[in-house]
């Protein structure tokens, strides 16, 4: 957690930076607004890793409020959700880009940047409500020692009758579905770019370095993670390595500003 909280926070910033100053051109275009939102993602998680610290050194039991323990998981885990559909976005904006250019561009308004963002908020938002809130303060107070409690782990049968389901639609619609569209749209672009002969060999290899970080994003930092919702599901417990995934799974804040590097001249 430190580790990604002292690279990705300043790179985040400086990225935050940069898009801005895009967005507040005359007719941005909509992956900048999307990367813009990306980073706010990002920023969000890496504002909350201090919390997140402070229980792995606690040997993950929480010290800290109830409340803060709830707010803390449903930003966390909202900000991760929201970073899959927005990567699909952005590698559906780079595929038309490329595979239909008149077309994308004559067609290009900064509204469906807006729409695509503001719908990946509101998808892992609400998707993140039902177990952050609805399930979490119960789960916790029924967890409660004088070593602390537990945030997001431990549930009563009830309970998990409840979780387990929410879990796998999660991993399922948050996770599995934007993945197999951006592993989509990354091949085709990455396949007319190496193809097209009238595109120079320092556009190509940005192309194959944005698909790679995008991919090591879901394979990486939010596949373990989303495998244990299914390893879960079919167990009826969480698995012993669920804690190290929920670490690797933020890591997706250091590895985005390498995105952005690829995608943006302005952060360039």
């Amino acid at each position: 957690y430190v580790l990604i909280f002292l690279t990705g926070l300043p790179a985040n910033l400086l990225a935050l930076r940069a898009f801005i100053g895009r967005v507040r051109q005359p007719h941005p275009a909509p992956v900048h607004i999307l990367l813009l939102s990306l980073t706010l993602a990002d920023l969000l998680l890496l504002l909350l890793l201090p919390f997140k610290m402070v229980e792995a050194a606690y040997n993950f039991r929480w010290h800290l409020s109830e409340l803060l323990c709830a707010l803390t998981g449903f930003g966390f885990y909202s900000s991760i959700y929201c970073s899959t559909w927005l990567l699909a976005g952005i590698s559906i904006e780079r595929y038309l880009g490329v595979a239909f250019p008149v077309q994308y561009k004559l067609s290009r308004k900064p509204v469906y940047g807006v729409i695509a963002a503001v719908v990946a908020w509101v998808m892992s938002f609400g998707h993140c409500t039902i177990v952050i809130i609805g399930q979490y303060l119960n789960s916790t107070r029924e967890t409660r020692n004088t070593d602390g409690i537990t945030c997001y782990e431990n549930f009563t049968d009830a309970q998990l009758n409840v979780v387990l389901p929410v879990r796998l639609e999660l991993c399922l619609f948050l996770f599995f579905v934007p993945m197999v569209i951006t592993i989509f749209c990354y091949w085709r672009f990455v396949w007319i770019m190496l193809t097209q002969p009238h595109v120079g060999a320092q556009r190509r290899r940005r192309a194959v370095g944005l698909a790679v970080v995008t991919l090591l994003n879901f394979l990486v930092c939010f596949g373990p993670y989303n495998v244990s919702h299914l390893v879960g599901y079919y167990t009826r417990k969480s698995p012993p390595w669920r804690v190290e995934a929920v670490v690797l799974s933020s890591l997706n804040a250091s590895l985005d500003p390498l995105l952005f590097y690829f995608s943006s001249s302005a952060v360039r």
